[in-house]
């Protein structure tokens, strides 16, 4: 009896599932090293879960405080569970398989495919060295410029180690940072330098590989594609809207806005759009922003990114599909109707699907928490939905998380990154074919 055989009849959604639990327990173990701590003795094992797995579902919460507690082993660690994490472990052995000249099975292209969130196998190994090619080319461009930025600032071996470890972070939207006692990026609210470089890096990550791949060969095709102008258009307006908005429920407030000149008020509420959606890094103490603020930058971190990207949430993508869905209905119309095309039936009620999913693991794992942590009820949201976005923005509540607490947002972490469908597929029985349809029922609505 062949002992792969029970391995082979996994279908790609439990092979995804599966290799992503197996790299956080490997993480977890190297971070129990005594080695991967500044203590020098061994982490305790729920500490280690879920720091690796916050760094491979690339969120960036933290119950130990990545710049002062782990060593430089440990954040070497934690950096290569972000890029696995962040471009996908069946990426990686992509590459490793291109390396030695290894050919890819249909298999093996049929996790691809889950893994990037593709519709088909056709094509996917190419996006793979595409994938690969522009993540090289995208962080080390960046860890150049924040090298340079911070050699004024650091010694240049050390501005070097974390211009390469941030640009790793913040490609992925993992949210971690080096800087030390929870600050991230606080002390540059007004560098226009480490602001756009970092924003540059977070946008690219969350826009999607196939987006990239269509800008980059734009000039050659003249067109962009139906999903890139939906990603690229809701992005633009979700980074707008987040904009005025936080710019104007912050302007007043002393311990955020209130304080800095126009300028860093343009810039801080520029930043604070754009991390929301799965970076979670911030230059604006996130506990100091009021309530309103609060909960907008909750909603904007359960859209998240965009398919196929780096980051989490129930994407752009599924958000412009609620929201034309919405304006085709109050407009008495039929179809959902984008840039002139129709959307299939089928791709709305996965829409709805991922929402629904997305909404009812919120509440809850909310509800859950709400039982086990004593804190107030908007932090512990706010934290729910930062773990389920992977985004890692934290109003404080993470490193005061119960054993159960922590338990928990391991979960959401590892849910939100491979998303409550992909869950569903890989839990729930096999599907077949139906043989027969049931009659047309009618039932009022609304």
């Amino acid at each position: 009896m062949n002992p792969n055989a029970g391995w082979l009849r996994l279908s790609p959604p439990r092979i995804f599932v599966a290799g992503f639990a197996a790299i956080i327990l490997i993480g977890s173990l190297l971070l129990m090293l005594p080695i991967s701590n500044t203590t020098g003795k061994p982490l305790a094992f729920i500490d280690a879960l879920f720091t690796a797995a916050s760094a491979t579902c690339v969120t960036g919460l933290v119950v130990k405080d990545t710049g002062t507690f782990f060593t430089t082993f440990g954040q070497v660690v934690i950096a290569a569970l972000i890029q696995v994490g962040g471009l996908g472990f069946m990426t990686m052995a992509t590459l490793i398989a291109l390396v030695f000249k290894r050919r890819i099975s249909l298999r093996e292209r049929l996790i691809l495919q889950e893994a990037m969130n593709q519709t088909s196998v056709e094509g996917i190994v190419g996006l793979i060295r595409k994938v690969l090619l522009y993540s090289l080319i995208i962080e080390g461009v960046c860890a150049t410029i924040f090298a340079v930025r911070w050699s004024f600032d650091m010694p240049v071996g050390r501005a070097i180690y974390f211009g390469i470890w941030h640009a790793i972070s913040m490609f992925n939207n993992a949210g971690f940072d080096l800087f030390g006692h929870f600050r991230s990026l606080t002390g540059y609210v007004y560098d226009p330098v480490v602001n756009f470089t970092a924003m540059f890096l977070i946008i690219s990550g969350g826009i999607g590989f196939v987006v990239m791949s269509d800008l980059a060969e734009y000039r050659k095709r003249q067109r962009l594609t139906l999903h890139t102008k939906v990603v690229l258009s809701m992005t633009a307006a979700l980074i707008v809207v987040g904009t005025l908005v936080i710019f104007v429920f912050e302007f007043t407030n002393p311990r955020t806005l209130g304080s800095l000149d126009w300028g860093g008020k343009l810039l801080g509420s520029l930043f604070q759009s754009v991390t929301p959606r799965t970076a979670g890094a911030n230059t604006l103490d996130i506990a100091s922003l009021r309530q309103a603020t609060q909960f907008f930058i909750i909603i904007l971190m359960f859209i998240g990114a965009s398919p196929g990207s780096t980051g989490g949430g129930i994407k752009t993508t599924t958000f412009a599909l609620l929201v034309g869905a919405v304006f085709s209905m109050l407009r008495g119309r039929e179809d959902i109707v984008l840039f002139k095309y129709r959307l299939a039936q089928a791709r709305i009620y996965k829409a709805l699907t991922i929402t629904l999913l997305g909404l009812l693991f919120v509440i809850g794992v909310t509800m859950i928490l709400s039982a086990t942590e004593d804190h107030h009820f908007l932090m512990i949201l706010f934290e729910t939905v930062s773990a389920f976005g992977t985004v890692g923005l934290s109003m404080g509540l993470t490193p005061d998380l119960t054993v159960v607490g922590k338990l928990v947002i391991t979960l959401t972490m590892f849910a939100g990154r491979l998303g409550p469908l992909t869950l569903a597929y890989a839990l729930g029985p096999k599907k077949g074919k139906e043989l027969y349809r049931h009659p047309e029922g009618k039932m009022i609505i609304g």
